[in-house]
């Protein structure tokens, strides 16, 4: 069982770091839009996509650290 979830743990941490970049980059591109913008008009796509990745990255680390709680125990 350690053998499936030692990998499920790395790829997830992957996900992780993949999300958190992705977002980063949402946010690094929306920096030069917001200054001219009307702030009574929404949410920008970037925003949008800064969001959903935060979520993403957020689900990724919960699963991260329930399989790492799963390992702990079948470690006792």
């Amino acid at each position: 069982m350690a053998y499936i979830l030692i990998p499920l743990v790395i790829i997830l941490m992957a996900l992780v770091v993949i999300s958190l970049f992705r977002g980063l980059n949402a946010f690094r591109q929306g920096l030069g839009e917001e200054n001219g913008s009307d702030p009574t008009s929404g949410a920008t796509q970037l925003q949008l996509k800064q969001n959903k990745m935060m979520w993403a990255r957020i689900k990724y680390q919960l699963a991260a650290i329930l399989v790492v709680v799963v390992l702990m125990m079948m470690a006792r």
